[in-house]
């Protein structure tokens, strides 16, 4: 794949001028991450945006005990770090969570597109809102109005709106959750997701095979994670 291929692939690329396109085309570059790889550091100097063509990447923090708390995970087309253009060190760190492809660009670059291409700017102002959005969200689910296998489901519901794939038993999430993955997204101990992911198998509100997770009914988990 080279540049020109992994842009046509950038939903937000979309809209934009041919001149921006052809700007962004010559200034990019093609980068490959191993599973478990870094991006880059928390408080970290970056001058590069990153954008995910394939796989996937976390974006976590280490709380003051230590602990991670995974914040998103992104997969194709997903814009990594928007706020590099505001020129400051990183506020989050970024690993690879599978063999990732990444197309870079040079913020000072970028900035320059930008400022000759309205369309572009408002996609990445979208892209910012969207995560906003997104958090909001994550921020309402970890309250105390939404408890255990609840908050699971919630989280599961969404990685299966997001990264889902048709499956003859449902919807498959297209990537590896661990149950240590899932607990540091969540922010819960490995032993209780491990027993919650039992409980809502035993439900029939999901399946796990081969390392993959099934929902049989997305309408049904909903209707589970909202009810009082």
């Amino acid at each position: 794949m080279d540049v020109k291929e992994a842009c046509s692939y950038i939903e937000i690329f979309q809209n934009i001028s041919e001149k921006s396109t052809a700007a962004l085309e010559a200034c990019g570059s093609l980068r490959s991450f191993p599973k478990g790889t870094h991006l880059f550091w928390d408080k970290e100097t970056n001058h590069t945006l990153y954008i995910v063509i394939t796989g996937f990447v976390s974006l976590y923090k280490i709380n003051s005990q230590g602990e991670r708390k995974t914040i998103f995970l992104l997969g194709k087309g997903d814009i990594i770090n928007e706020e590099v253009l505001q020129d400051m060190p990183a506020s989050i760190n970024c690993e690879a969570f599978e063999p990732s492809l990444v197309l870079c660009f040079a913020a000072m670059d970028l900035l320059g597109i930008m400022r000759q291409d309205f369309s572009l700017t408002k996609a990445m102002f979208d892209s910012l809102a969207l995560k906003n959005r997104r958090l909001y969200r994550q921020l309402k689910n970890t309250s105390n109005s939404l408890h255990g296998e609840k908050r699971i489901a919630a989280k599961l519901w969404r990685l299966s709106k997001d990264y889902g794939i048709p499956d003859q038993g449902g919807t498959m999430i297209g990537m590896d959750l661990s149950v240590t993955y899932l607990a540091d997204m969540l922010g819960s101990r490995r032993e209780t997701v491990s027993r919650q992911l039992k409980h809502l198998s035993e439900q029939g509100l999901i399946r796990v095979r081969k390392g993959k997770i099934i929902i049989p009914d997305r309408e049904a988990l909903s209707v589970f994670f909202k009810s009082p």
